[in-house]
C-alpha cells in the first residue's frame, strides 16, 4: 500500500510541475509586445495629454460611402504626429483600424491585436483591407507608443457599404 502511494504522490508531484511550465510557456507574448519599451513595469510612463484641437480622419472615405472591395483606406491627423510605435512622446502617435468594432476605446486602454482590430505601428497611414459585400463600421483608433488609446477624441468611425 505504501509503494502504490509514494507512486501516486510522485505522479501527482510531476502532473502539477508539468501543469505550470505548460502554462507559462503557452502564455501570450503579444500582452507584452506592447510595453516594449517601457522596461520594467513599474516604469510604465502616464498616457501623454491629447494636443487641443488633435483629431483623427478618414482622408478618402465619407460617412455612408458605397465601396469596392479590396478598399483603400487613408487616415489622417491634425495637430498631432504620426510615428511608429516605440517610446511614449507627448504629441505623437499612430493609428489603428478597428473592423465591425466600437466605436472607440477607453483613454489608457491598450488596444488589442486581433483579427478586428488592425494595427499601424510603423507610422503607416494607409492600407488596402478586403471586405465581404455589405455594410460595415470603420474606426480610426490613435494611441501612444504603447498601444494605449487616447480615447473617443481621438477616434473617427464612418459606416460603408461594400458592393
Amino acid at each position: 500500500m505504501k509503494r502504490y502511494l509514494s507512486v501516486f504522490i510522485l505522479g501527482l508531484a510531476v502532473a502539477c510541475n508539468n501543469a505550470s511550465d505548460k502554462e507559462t510557456a503557452t502564455t501570450d507574448s503579444s500582452s507584452m509586445d506592447h510595453m516594449h519599451d517601457a522596461g520594467a513595469m513599474g516604469n510604465v510612463p502616464d498616457l501623454p495629454p491629447v494636443p487641443d484641437g488633435a483629431s483623427v480622419y478618414f482622408k478618402n472615405i465619407t460617412e455612408g460611402a458605397t465601396v469596392k472591395s479590396p478598399l483603400k483606406i487613408e487616415m489622417g491627423a491634425n495637430v498631432i504626429k504620426v510615428d511608429t510605435a516605440g517610446p511614449v512622446i507627448e504629441g505623437v502617435g499612430h493609428h489603428h483600424l478597428i473592423i465591425d468594432g466600437t466605436d472607440s476605446i477607453p483613454a489608457g486602454v491598450i488596444v488589442p491585436k486581433d483579427s478586428t482590430h488592425i494595427h499601424f505601428g510603423k507610422g503607416q497611414t494607409e492600407t488596402e483591407i478586403a471586405l465581404s459585400p455589405g455594410m460595415h463600421k470603420l474606426t480610426i483608433q490613435f494611441a501612444d507608443g504603447l498601444h494605449r488609446s487616447y480615447g473617443g477624441k481621438m477616434a473617427a468611425t464612418v459606416h460603408v457599404k461594400v458592393e
